[in-house]
């Protein structure tokens, strides 16, 4: 070996010496923070989208609220923008209603002929606080192609709006139905059984977007007792809930729930398997509806729609067949505003010793006493304290 030779392994060795006292050293450091990460999932919908988890950076949190107050401010308000083109351009062509909503295309009814529409390149949500351009029971203005298509010129102003957090962009809010007059809260005595705690929350969601609610609870037939039944739903006809008994089977209430059907926009809303589909289909028969038999195993529901459709009603009107739900997030709402939803709450709140009572195990709080007098139903009152563990602060 010459000495220039060994020199280099020389400096070599000393080089690995240092670098096995720095890895000796590197232990005794402190350990790096790790990033904190918050995480905010969704939940299964009216859309039948699947659960997600986000990492939201500081302060998204807070802007994601003050986005969703400022939509639903605009909703109270009426102030429902139209989605049209370019200042400037004319819009012409025919009058529909879109029935159903596919990817950039959609079907438009136009006075009972269904046509398959794409969109107006220079249509935009931007601005509006929705990520989609036209939802099931938009009236829009559609021309002609030439190709038996047509082309979405314009969305007219809404006057309703059911909407959810966007999948993608939780700080947004999809439309899942426009235009809509009432909301049909539809559940089962059995076969699912009956969840109060969920109509509730229909009940809750019907008033922040200003849509009239009505109870449907199905199947009927297979109540032991009837006397039970209507006793159940007793809270809700005092509180001044409409509620209409039916069974799709036997055919009991259907010319009731025909009546209040009847020239409305009905958003039909519940669990898998509770008979919505059963119930269109007796109220008009011929409805190309599918229909699944509730699992024997879990005694639960199974999905038979796969998205939301506006069904067109021979008698005038229209339903909007939606798919069914295990939860429905109450997106941006308080813990602090959610007795204001249950009038029954408030009136008995004002025993409380104080103002800012929560209504969960306060020392001073009227509720457990209003409940024993029969003031506030059990049921409801274990409802609000179930929803209100799910809110944030």
């Amino acid at each position: 070996m010459s000495n220039r030779e060994a020199k280099r392994w020389q400096h070599h060795e000393a080089a690995k010496a240092t670098g096995q006292m720095r890895k000796q050293i590197k232990p005794n450091r402190k350990p790096k923070t790790r990033e904190r990460r918050d995480w905010a999932s969704e939940d299964l919908d009216e859309v039948g989208a699947p659960q997600s988890e986000r990492i939201m950076p500081p302060g998204e949190r807070e802007r994601r609220r003050a986005n969703l107050t400022a939509a639903l401010a605009k909703i109270d308000e009426g102030a429902k923008a139209a989605i049209e083109p370019s200042p400037g351009t004319e819009v012409q062509g025919r009058r529909g209603i879109v029935v159903e909503v596919g990817s950039s295309l959609c079907h438009v009814d136009l006075d009972g002929q269904s046509l398959l529409c794409g969109l107006r390149g220079s249509l935009s949500a931007r601005e509006t606080g929705f990520t989609n351009v036209v939802a099931v029971g938009d009236e829009v203005v559609v021309s002609s192609d030439g190709a038996e298509r047509g082309i979405v010129e314009a969305v007219l102003p809404r006057r309703s709006v059911l909407a959810r957090p966007d999948v993608f962009y939780p700080h947004l809010q999809q439309v899942i139905v426009a235009n809509a007059d009432q909301l049909l809260i539809v559940a089962s005595w059995r076969e699912p059984a009956i969840w109060l705690e969920l109509i509730d929350r229909y009940l809750i969601t019907a008033e922040r977007y200003r849509l009239s609610p009505l109870i449907c609870v199905n199947k009927t037939d297979l109540a032991e007792d009837a006397a039970v039944c209507r006793q159940t739903m007793q809270p809700y006809l005092a509180l001044g809930y409409r509620a209409i008994f039916t069974s799709a089977l036997i055919g009991d209430g259907i010319s009731e729930l025909r009546q209040v059907l009847r020239g409305q926009t009905t958003v039909l809303a519940g669990l898998s398997g509770v008979g919505k589909s059963s119930l269109l289909m007796a109220v008009q028969p011929g409805l190309q509806l599918r229909i699944a038999t509730v699992s024997q195993v879990h005694h639960e529901g199974r999905h038979t729609t796969a998205q939301v459709h506006l069904l067109k009603l021979a008698m005038g009107g229209f339903v909007v067949d939606t798919p069914g739900i295990r939860e429905f997030g109450l997106s941006g709402l308080r813990r602090g505003e959610l007795a204001s939803f249950y009038p029954e709450i408030v009136a008995a709140a004002r025993g409380c010793r104080f103002s800012d009572c929560a209504h969960i195990q306060e020392a001073g709080c009227a509720l457990p006493g209003a409940v024993q007098q029969g003031q506030v139903a059990a049921t409801r009152y274990h409802s609000y304290q179930k929803i209100y563990q799910t809110l944030p602060g």
